[in-house]
């Protein structure tokens, strides 16, 4: 069982709960689950808002124009506040790939790369053609053959 479940509704969210993969999904389930209806209600509330506002009668005194200039005016923090909402579920997803990416991923990859490099060394051809973890193995003359393709044959 993860540490994020065993979590009572007392405790709180900490760094050590984000280091693992299953917790970090859980936490941005729960935040999306937490934002997803502020960042609905935000842009309702902004969109009756910026109706209202737009409907009010000019003030005494004011030049063309300046009653919608002002209803624009005071309207745009709702949806600034909605966008900033809906930008925090953004941000919580753009951490876990980070996360992921650096601090899962990187050492594997670094791994991978000192075997081949070490399979290299030791004067095995496989090493060197088999290039990057996943990728098709290079032939001798084959790296630019998509790209001079067409010189050869006259282009």
């Amino acid at each position: 069982m993860s540490s994020a479940e065993n979590m009572s509704s007392a405790e709180k969210w900490t760094s050590e709960h984000l280091l693992s993969s299953v917790d970090r999904a859980i936490h941005l389930e729960q935040r999306r689950a937490q934002l997803l209806p502020i960042v609905d209600d935000l842009r309702r509330l902004a969109r009756e808002m910026d109706a209202e506002v737009k409907e009010m009668e000019s003030i005494e005194g004011d030049l063309p124009g300046q009653a919608k200039l002002r209803a624009w005016h005071v309207a745009k923090p709702l949806f600034k506040a909605a966008d900033d909402a809906e930008k925090a579920i953004g941000d919580l997803i753009a951490f876990n790939a980070r996360f992921q990416k650096a601090y899962e991923e990187l050492p594997q990859k670094r791994e991978e790369k000192r075997r081949r490099k070490a399979l290299a060394k030791s004067g095995q051809p496989q090493a060197i053609e088999q290039g990057p973890a996943g990728a098709a193995p290079v032939k001798a003359g084959d790296e630019f053959g998509d790209v001079f393709d067409g010189l050869r044959r006259g282009a």
